[in-house]
């Protein structure tokens, strides 16, 4: 008998832990983690079933591979951390020999952290082109409260951090829109690089953008030089939106004429549509309240909601 509850105390170790909500990063994965828990857990019955421990083993192998993978996280090198204003970070991350990620535009990509002993997902999107060879580079913004934050704040150079995925993403084609009007707030601008990016790459992509960047001051502005690269293109334009800057006068020049202080509210919106080339497809990315913000001002300015992809 002794050997037999020890025996089913061995077989509870090995049972996958179910997910608390903390773990799941809401952006709607397939598989998301829960889906995850529930093949793991389908496995461990199996395996216990049988008392076969081998049968456990597969998943544990799969994570060596350096190869992203939406069921399983896979360890990273971090290569390099940049700090690129007071609470928003660039790291960058390695990838074996010449390999790329391979997204898809807009793909986003689930990190796994543990803060005292509770494990945390949250969602990201690289800002590295999906071909980018040898390397990844992820955006991220610090919160003083933030479970998550206070992981990644110990990040240096060298460590391991652990990533799953390809999720979501917005399926774009190239001339399929006449017109993008990208609407980001703080690191939302994250999924609208690869996309603006690949467009001024592409000499026959002949699609117009409107980029429209929400910061709270102009030094919360990420990636200036990139941006600034970026409104060279004679299909791009960037606006910016500070809701905390006093007064125009304070910015460089450059950006004076392509600023608005205060909010991204319903009348700035409708100027701004009117002002598109074309009718604008919209994309917007940042804070639940900001996106819910944005779709009923687009709605006021006679977007349809058929006409609008939320990241």
């Amino acid at each position: 008998l002794q050997t037999m509850s020890g025996n089913e105390d061995d077989w509870l170790a090995l049972k996958p832990q179910e997910p608390s909500p903390s773990q799941c990063c809401g952006s709607g994965c397939k598989p998301c983690i829960y889906d995850v828990y529930e093949k793991e857990l389908a496995q461990w019955e199996r395996a216990k079933a049988k008392k076969d421990k081998s049968l456990l083993m597969e998943k544990k192998e799969q994570s060596n591979n350096s190869e992203l993978n939406p069921d399983t996280f896979t360890a990273f090198n971090i290569s390099s951390v940049e700090q690129l204003t007071e609470d928003t970070y660039q790291y960058k991350f390695e990838l074996p020999g010449n390999s790329s990620l391979q997204l898809s535009l807009g793909q986003h990509i689930v990190l796994r952290g543990v803060v005292n002993g509770l494990e945390v997902q949250r969602a990201y999107t690289p800002i590295s082109p999906g071909n980018a060879e040898g390397y990844f580079e992820v955006l991220m913004k610090c919160y003083e409260a933030g479970l998550m934050s206070q992981y990644i704040k110990t990040w240096k150079k060298g460590d391991m951090v652990f990533w799953r995925g390809p999720f979501g993403g917005f399926p774009y084609r190239p001339n399929k829109y006449g017109e993008l009007l990208m609407l980001a707030s703080g690191t939302g601008l994250a999924p609208m690089l690869p996309i603006l990016q690949s467009i001024t790459d592409d000499e026959e992509d002949e699609t117009f953008v409107t980029l429209v960047g929400c910061f709270r001051t102009f030094d919360k502005i990420y990636l200036k030089p990139l941006l600034q690269d970026l409104a060279r293109y004679w299909n791009v334009r960037i606006f910016y939106v500070l809701s905390q800057e006093t007064s125009l006068e304070k910015l460089p020049w450059s950006y004076q004429e392509n600023t608005y202080i205060g909010r991204l509210a319903e009348d700035l919106m409708k100027m701004i549509i009117n002002s598109c080339r074309r009718k604008p497809f919209v994309l917007i990315c940042g804070s639940s309240a900001f996106n819910e913000d944005m779709n009923r001002y687009l709605k006021a300015a006679g977007i349809e909601e058929n006409s609008c992809f939320v990241f």
